[in-house]
């Protein structure tokens, strides 16, 4: 029997055990026409056990509109947000550690990502981690957080000489534009001097 043919590859992030057909779910996969109920209903028994976690899942969806999907590894950013206890990664990136986590905690994630991670052992899935966590302000102890702290104090002088520059540059500007309206007035004077002589 010959495989069945692809015809439609879909990713999404559902939250684990909560898929529902409404949207988004509903809007993405309606128009490929699979079951949505079907998808729901073993997309949620399959990831039951990871409540709490956003999952992406990838969906192959067949010509006779039958399907099968793939359960990935929460992203790094979900899990390093969810150990840290934050509701978002920093703006300022590196430059701003908003939190700090054990080198234990990195590991743990790393080995919940290893699958689907371009690697093959745990420290090397450890690296790919500590980089996205630098990215996002979080610090590992032991590992960065001396040198993320210091580039954060470094990044905030920074910024204050910035912000310093500025308003010397904005008084210059002022007294710039202040004596050039002393010029034009003097130079009236001299003026009226002139047409007075030139009389």
């Amino acid at each position: 029997m010959a495989a069945k043919e692809v015809v439609n590859k879909i990713k999404l992030q559902i939250p684990a055990g909560k898929a529902t057909p409404a949207p988004p779910v509903g809007t993405v996969l309606g128009p490929a026409g699979i079951n949505l109920q079907e998808f729901c209903t073993k997309y949620n028994d399959a990831t039951r056990d990871k409540m709490g976690d956003v999952l992406p899942v990838e969906i192959s969806v067949y010509e006779d509109r039958s399907f099968d999907f793939v359960i990935k590894t929460p992203p790094t950013s979900f899990l390093l947000k969810k150990y840290a206890k934050l509701q978002k990664g920093s703006v300022k990136g590196a430059n701003e550690v908003v939190a700090t986590l054990k080198e234990s905690q990195i590991r743990e994630i790393a080995e919940i990502k290893l699958p689907d991670l371009n690697c093959y052992t745990v420290e090397e899935a450890m690296k790919i981690v500590e980089g996205t966590a630098r990215n996002m302000g979080i610090a590992v102890e032991g590992v960065n957080d001396a040198e993320l702290a210091e580039q954060g104090a470094e990044a905030a002088e920074a910024e204050k000489e910035a912000a310093k520059r500025e308003a010397e540059l904005e008084a210059m500007e002022e007294e710039a534009q202040h004596l050039d309206e002393q010029e034009v007035e003097v130079t009236t004077e001299k003026q009226e001097e002139t047409e007075e002589k030139s009389e």
